[in-house]
């Protein structure tokens, strides 16, 4: 008789070797084909015993949440893929409460994976509020395991060999943070069968995709946000205004643009990709001549994304509409922080301290704060009240 075991990531067969579509026999399994084994066992009616899911005891799970149309429809078609696959809805949908839903449905130990500490805190409150028990915590120097827990990707990844075969059903939010080479080992060393990621965009590129249809499903479900907007969203239009440097400006970004752009027609390198950027920051490394042209880059860059016309712009754009509640969002910190200092705005970062950021938050959603100031630490499933 086969016995099955969870060691440090794997599944590990004891007795007669299992045949899995298109690989060898093998004793041994990433976790995350633990479902594949099983039902081969299953279908060849020999016997075996497992001994690697170990999954934690959950309580009775009830909440008073309820679904809006779009939201049972995705959790319907999620079902429908043996709860397996990924749900594509735009920020403010309510992602956290579909995901909550299914967590009541599904009724057994969970673990939901977010990429930071904000979101740790955030969706402990939602899940506290909604069946009303202890719920555990990953990251941030904090081990707490429960039943239901929540983690960021950095510690679901350093634990996965301790606790891959605690968890029956896994959560991915912002499942595309997914992709990346190291994340990958979060789905892979876990065991649970049941798994749901969400996101407001996945990647484009074949190759990801079939990663995540792998590792998390396909995709079973998909609104954009001009599918809600006006509705269950606010509407909204999107206005890009483009404004030019000024003299000197202009003369001192060319000047540097001129340094990188003649390396690479020199060197006879062409940028076509990441990749091809990437090797070209490593090449920078060991040539004193590409090192000089990526500072001349980025120098170019230093002048584009903080020229005085855009803040120009943006101060009188607020001053036209001083009783308007906004967001400013940069594409870097150093402007933000520029720009907090200079026009007495409350900003927050990934370096501002967790209660900091919950009162500025606070006083925006009771009007005492009138505009906040953020580069990406809020683009990215943090809830912003009003």
């Amino acid at each position: 008789m086969r016995v099955l075991s969870y060691t440090r990531g794997e599944i590990i067969i004891d007795g007669d070797p299992v045949y899995l579509d298109q690989l060898e026999p093998m004793n041994s399994f990433p976790a995350h084909m633990y479902n594949q084994v099983i039902d081969y066992l299953e279908k060849s009616g020999e016997p075996y015993r497992d001994k690697a899911a170990n999954f934690l005891k959950t309580p009775k799970l009830e909440t008073t949440f309820k679904l809006r149309d779009y939201q049972e429809a995705a959790l319907k078609a999620w079902n429908k893929t043996d709860s397996r696959g990924i749900i594509v809805l735009p920020t403010g949908s309510g992602k956290t409460v579909l995901a909550v839903k299914a967590i009541e449905e599904q009724q057994c130990s969970t673990l939901i994976v977010v990429p930071t500490i904000v979101l740790v805190d955030q969706w402990r409150q939602v899940l506290e509020q909604a069946f009303n028990i202890p719920i555990g915590s990953l990251g941030g120097g904090k081990e707490e395991i429960e039943p239901i827990t929540v983690s960021t990707y950095d510690s679901a990844r350093l634990r996965a060999r301790k606790l891959g075969d605690l968890f029956n059903f896994i959560i991915f939010d912002e499942v595309h943070h997914l992709t990346a080479p190291s994340n990958r080992r979060i789905a892979e060393r876990y065991i649970a069968a049941k798994r749901l990621g969400l996101t407001a965009t996945l990647p484009k590129a074949e190759a990801p995709l079939m990663a995540l249809e792998e590792l998390v499903g396909p995709k079973v479900y998909e609104l954009g946000v001009t599918d809600l907007a006006g509705s269950h969203l606010a509407d909204f239009t999107v206005k890009t205004m483009r404004l030019p440097l000024s003299a000197s400006e202009q003369y001192e970004y060319n000047k540097q643009y001129d340094i990188y752009r003649d390396y690479l027609r020199k060197r006879n390198i062409q940028i076509r990709s990441p990749r091809d950027y990437l090797n070209f920051v490593k090449r920078s490394g060991r040539d004193p001549e590409a090192r000089r042209a990526l500072t001349a880059r980025n120098q170019a860059m230093d002048i584009a994304l903080n020229s005085s016309s855009k803040i120009a712009f943006l101060k009188n754009l607020l001053k036209s509409n001083p009783n308007e509640k906004t967001l400013i969002f940069t594409s870097h910190n150093k402007l933000v922080y520029t720009l907090s200092k200079d026009m007495l705005i409350p900003a927050i970062t990934h370096q501002t301290p967790q209660e900091e950021r919950e009162e500025i938050l606070s006083r925006f959603h009771n009007g005492e704060y009138k505009r906040i100031l953020t580069s990406r630490v809020l683009d990215e499933g943090v809830d912003v009240p009003d």
